[in-house]
């Protein structure tokens, strides 16, 4: 029988089982193959998203500007082209300072499924409000894009994101047993 008082003690590093992080399973602590698989292949499927909407939105933005003159269209065309090319490199350095931030204070693997649970309820009434905002957005839709495109570059570029760095700081103190 245990007593009450070894019951209480530290859990011993070989007893604690290793956190399953959304998206990346338990492949996050050794980071071998199994590892680069899953990024990889998260990254080709948001690549093919990413893809699919930008054909999407580039049609609704060549529907908006066909009823331009040739020059307006040029000019518009020009101007916003430069515009993408600038917010490329915000979307970017946006999400390299926002990553930035996460890991000085990194989630805890229960705040990582907590935090992905609340941005699916979310994104359900962002999907349909997002409708509707697209038709209002068509004259500026290819510099929104490149944000988001800068944004996507970022995060898949990152070496260790900050659910994984949390997940190994909480992983560390519980195999110290403090």
């Amino acid at each position: 029988m245990v007593s009450q008082a070894s019951s209480e003690a530290p859990v011993p590093a070989s007893s604690v089982q290793i956190p399953s992080l959304p998206g990346l399973g338990t492949t996050w602590y050794e980071r071998g193959a199994r590892y680069w698989l899953r990024r990889v292949l998260s990254g080709i499927l948001w690549l093919a998203v990413l893809v699919f909407a930008f054909w999407f939105l580039l049609g609704v933005y060549v529907g908006f500007v066909s009823g331009m003159s040739s020059t307006a269209r040029t000019v518009w065309n020009s101007v916003l082209a430069a515009a993408s090319c600038v917010t490329v490199v915000w979307g970017w350095v946006a999400q390299r300072r926002r990553h930035r931030e996460a890991l000085l204070n990194p989630p805890t693997p229960e705040q990582t499924r907590q935090a992905k649970r609340d941005r699916a309820r979310r994104n359900v009434g962002l999907t349909f409000a997002g409708r509707g905002l697209v038709l209002l957005a068509a004259p500026v839709l290819p510099a929104l894009v490149a944000y988001a495109i800068g944004e996507f570059l970022a995060v898949l570029t990152v070496r260790e994101s900050a659910a994984e760095a949390g997940a190994r700081r909480w992983l560390e103190k519980h195999q110290s047993g403090s």
